[in-house]
């Protein structure tokens, strides 16, 4: 099966299919992403998050009304970027045994879930002709939802703007004094993310990245 032949059968279900086949993939992106980001914090020292009783994969204890279930709803529906977000786990950098080494790492498990799972829901399409005829386009087209918003996830939060997963990596990996400048962005971050979403400026940065990473995936696996 194509990956992209079937992420384009995606957009001519109705809108009671399309909500029934993102469903799972979309809180599983999103809550598991999270979690990675719990996990990774606690392997380097910060308490915070576990504390909170937020390591988990209990998407219940991840969503967010909104970001996990209202805007991906819609951006489903009205088209354009699908993206979400769930309620982001507490971490405390400055309890991490080193600060801004370990922050890169902290950051770049949620991207680096996403991965995991793109690659799964790919295993999932791989499997499908396999099964019984009721099952096997459900599963494959639930396989293509899950590598697309896995994928968009993972493109989104890399991009280098704080407060999102690529701009703490920027942080992490840039000297000292241009890295206390640059985390300096974080307040205006989701306002700049906003102005790039409406003036489509994010989807001409993010649709390049996502196709490399979609065709990339396809050729692995088909």
């Amino acid at each position: 099966m194509d990956i992209l032949g079937l992420i384009q059968a995606l957009s001519a279900l109705d809108a009671v299919q399309r909500i029934s086949v993102y469903v799972i993939p979309v809180i599983f992106a999103i809550t598991v992403h999270e979690a990675a980001h719990g996990y990774a914090a606690r392997h380097f020292g910060d308490m915070t998050a576990a504390a909170a009783g937020r390591i988990t994969l209990n998407p219940i204890r991840h969503i967010d009304p909104v970001g996990t279930l209202l805007v991906p709803a819609i951006t489903m529906l009205v088209g354009g970027i699908l993206f979400g977000w769930a309620k982001p786990v507490p971490v405390d950098f400055s309890r991490l045994r080193n600060p801004k080494r370990d922050m890169l790492w902290v950051a770049a498990a949620g991207p680096g879930a996403n991965l995991v799972m793109a690659l799964l829901w790919a295993m999932a399409i791989k499997i499908a002709p396999t099964l019984p005829a009721y099952a096997a386009t459900p599963v494959a087209l639930m396989g293509a939802a899950g590598i697309m918003i896995n994928t968009v996830l993972m493109v989104l939060n890399l991009l280098p703007l704080p407060p999102l997963d690529g701009g703490r990596i920027a942080v992490s990996l840039l000297p000292y004094p241009w890295a206390t400048r640059f985390a300096k962005i974080e307040p205006y971050g989701f306002i700049i993310l906003l102005l790039l979403m409406f003036t489509n400026i994010l989807g001409i940065i993010m649709w390049p990245l996502i196709l490399a990473t979609l065709q990339l995936i396809s050729w692995i696996f088909f």
